[in-house]
């Protein structure tokens, strides 16, 4: 089952962000998509399917946003590292 989110807003917007609906559509469901992520609520391969992307684009796109590729806490990225160094 798939639902839809309705966001209202004006013409002006689009007029001042210089881009179409179409545009401001995809951006948005990217914002949304890598804010869920970066929390860690959803994978990269979930944030992808919301975003209308594939996971390799999801995570490239990241970078143009100014998000993080990686959502792994401090803590995570050090067990994974002594786990690759058989610590």
């Amino acid at each position: 089952m798939t639902h839809t989110l309705t966001i209202e807003y004006q013409d002006d917007l689009l007029f001042r962000l210089g881009v179409s609906p179409e545009q401001f559509s995809a951006e948005a469901r990217l914002l949304l998509a890598a804010k869920l992520y970066e929390l860690g609520r959803l994978s990269s391969g979930e944030a992808a399917r919301l975003a209308g992307k594939n996971r390799v684009e999801f995570l490239f796109a990241l970078t143009q946003i100014g998000a993080p590729m990686s959502n792994l806490r401090a803590e995570d990225a050090d067990a994974e590292l002594g786990f690759a160094l058989n610590e």
